[in-house]
């Protein structure tokens, strides 16, 4: 007989368990997208709201809100509807849940609550910490059903312990929804046919819902409850940087410029005009001074970036801040990340001028569109800053690449090697590793002198890549402009004398990293042995003589290129005169050199558009 008692008492306990531990959660559909929702009732917003959800009504307006990780869904659109059907459904299951526990209208204080359904008579308060205890079952469902307004005080707080998850909350109330400063919920709020107040400060990990009634936030941050099958909005992918990865500080159209002494990780650079006043020595990266081969490319795929930013709708600016206008920042002004976000998934695009002022501390990639880029004195710049017209000026400032940003790395040596008639000369450059984007010294550049070639000759060129990083492709370079399709390890030039070198690309960041080689094509056979063609005095201070000889008479060109292929004199139609000509050239005008006192001068004389001869000129100096 005892044990037929203890076995009916076993099997009462059980009937009387499943009241407190199956609570059911009611079926949401698409309304387990929406962080703030009414059916009918406007929804808005006040002040600087941080919300992840999709935000909507189904009869009312949306007002005042910025940036939202979700999709804005107004009145009579498909979704709206079907939410508010999903909503009614819901409230409608919520409402007919049977409660197993009663407790008194003041929650919180300390007090610790296990999975069930709750129920209160009348209206209801939260002060203080109220514990939501799932006892080690993530699967736990909390269901409170309250027959009155609720209101919540400053600073109150549902923590979940042992498992609970806001996913599994759910507050039905019958009547207006009222949160203090500072409150922080968790759950899904749903009010029938009364509004909802979210004050400054509040935060909200679930949802606020109404049936009929307005949804207000100020100064709020409300996020969809993660688990459950919850939907996770992870913002949108990241752009694809190609080279500009490699730059923290750039423009591809104006100067860019520094005062005191500011540090920087990263390349330094512009595609049009100077990059002056920075220290190599506080640079970890490198600086290009003049336009080049990785700026060229850079300032291409910045337009890219920029298109991609600027394309992008509210549905997925999570971390993507569109400003259609200048951006400044005060004084100590700060760029917080929180929760895990990362400096390298923030983009800024800006079209105007930025300004950010003295210590602020700011992060993420700057993309300035026609506008100038000031950093003042003291900034904090974890990021880059980049614009695609405008100058770039910084004064005393740190600017360091994101942290997990991709920066090439690698040791190993590239060759450039000028081959003709089974002779080559070449020379080499050394990658060191751990290099920012595959940056290497660059070893002295060097000349080429090719004699006796015939008029069909060609000169081959070829780059080759020896490195533990992986070498995505060459792209070679005359006088500092691209060679169209000239992408590959070899490049043949046909009877060109000019300025060669190959942009080497590792691990996604092109880099000038092979010698600049002059390439001079001298004594052509087809010129008659009784043609003379002499410079002297060799060498001389920038004055010198230049003398055709020649029994017939020619006319021709004198053209002299400096060192980067750039014509600095030309004197078009030169005849010879009962077989003679002679001329003084005088090259000591500033105009006429750089500011290399040893430079190398190639002069070049032109018969029916045709190189016939070659010869250099060494200034020793110049005045």
């Amino acid at each position: 007989m005892k044990t037929q008692l203890l076995s009916v008492l076993q099997i009462v306990l059980l009937l009387l368990i499943p009241m407190v531990n199956f609570a059911q959660a009611p079926y949401l559909g698409t309304a387990s997208g929406f962080v703030l929702f009414s059916s009918i009732g406007a929804v808005g917003n006040s002040g600087i709201s941080k919300i992840t959800g999709n935000v909507g009504t189904n009869n009312g307006s949306i007002t005042g809100f910025g940036n939202v990780n979700g999709v804005m869904s107004a009145a009579g659109s498909g979704t709206s509807a079907q939410c508010a059907a999903d909503l009614l459904i819901a409230y409608n299951m919520l409402n007919s849940a049977v409660p197993a526990f009663f407790p008194t209208p003041l929650l919180g204080n300390g007090q610790t609550l296990i999975a069930g359904v709750y129920s209160i008579s009348g209206a209801a308060t939260l002060n203080g910490i109220l514990k939501l205890d799932a006892q080690g079952n993530p699967g736990g469902v909390f269901i409170f059903k309250i027959q009155g307004p609720f209101s919540t005080a400053a600073a109150s707080k549902v923590q979940l312990i042992n498992g609970a998850m806001a996913c599994n909350v759910f507050w039905k109330v019958e009547g207006l929804v009222s949160m203090a400063t500072g409150t922080t919920m968790r759950g899904t709020v749903i009010a029938n046919n009364a509004a909802i107040n979210m004050s400054t400060g509040d935060t909200l990990e679930g949802r606020a819902m109404s049936t009929t009634g307005a949804v207000n936030v100020q100064g709020v941050m409300a996020y969809t409850p993660v688990g459950c099958g919850s939907p996770v909005l992870t913002g949108p992918a990241a752009p694809a940087l190609a080279t500009t990865q490699c730059y923290t500080l750039f423009s591809s159209n104006g100067p860019v410029s520094n005062a005191g002494a500011t540090y920087v990780s990263g390349d330094v650079g512009t595609n049009a005009g100077l990059t002056t006043g920075f220290n190599p020595l506080l640079v970890t990266g490198t600086i290009h001074p003049i336009p080049d081969g990785s700026t060229l490319q850079c300032a291409a795929d910045l337009g890219i970036v920029y298109n991609y930013l600027n394309a992008m709708g509210y549905s997925n600016a999570v971390f993507v801040i569109k400003i259609n206008g200048a951006l400044s920042t005060n004084t100590y002004s700060r760029v917080v990340l929180i929760n895990g976000a990362q400096a390298k998934n923030v983009y800024w695009k800006v079209d105007g001028a930025v300004s950010i002022n003295d210590y602020s501390v700011f992060k993420g990639t700057i993309i300035c569109n026609n506008g100038a880029i000031l950093l003042k004195t003291g900034v904090n710049l974890e990021g880059r800053a980049l614009s695609t017209t405008g100058a770039l000026g910084t004064t005393a400032i740190t600017a360091n690449m994101p942290a997990g940003a991709s920066i090439a790395t690698g040791a190993g040596t590239t060759t450039i090697t000028v081959n003709f008639g089974g002779t080559a000369t070449s020379g080499k450059i050394t990658v060191a590793g751990n290099s920012s984007c595959g940056n290497g010294q660059i070893s002295p550049d060097f000349n080429v002198n090719i004699n006796a070639i015939p008029p069909a000759a060609v000169v081959t060129l070829s780059g080759t890549v020896m490195t533990s990083s992986a070498s995505s492709g060459n792209q070679w370079y005359f006088n500092g402009a691209i060679i169209p399709g000239a992408t590959g390890q070899t490049y043949t030039a046909m009877n060109f004398t000019g300025n060669y070198w190959c942009v080497v690309t590792l691990n996604g960041c092109p880099s000038d990293i092979s010698n600049k080689v002059w390439v001079q094509m001298v004594g052509i056979t087809e010129i008659p042995a009784n043609v003379s063609f002499n410079i002297y005095p060799i060498p001389n201070n920038g004055q010198f003589t230049v003398s055709i000889t020649n029994p017939v008479d020619l006319t021709c060109s004198i053209r002299i290129y400096d060192q980067l292929g750039g014509t600095i004199f030309e004197r078009r139609d030169v005849t010879t005169v009962d077989g003679k000509y002679e001329a003084v050239i005088d090259l000591r005008p500033a105009s006429f050199f750089t500011a290399d006192a040893k430079a190398q001068r190639k002069i070049v004389l032109i018969v029916n558009h045709l190189h016939l001869c070659v010869s250099a000129v060494n200034i020793k100096s110049c005045i």
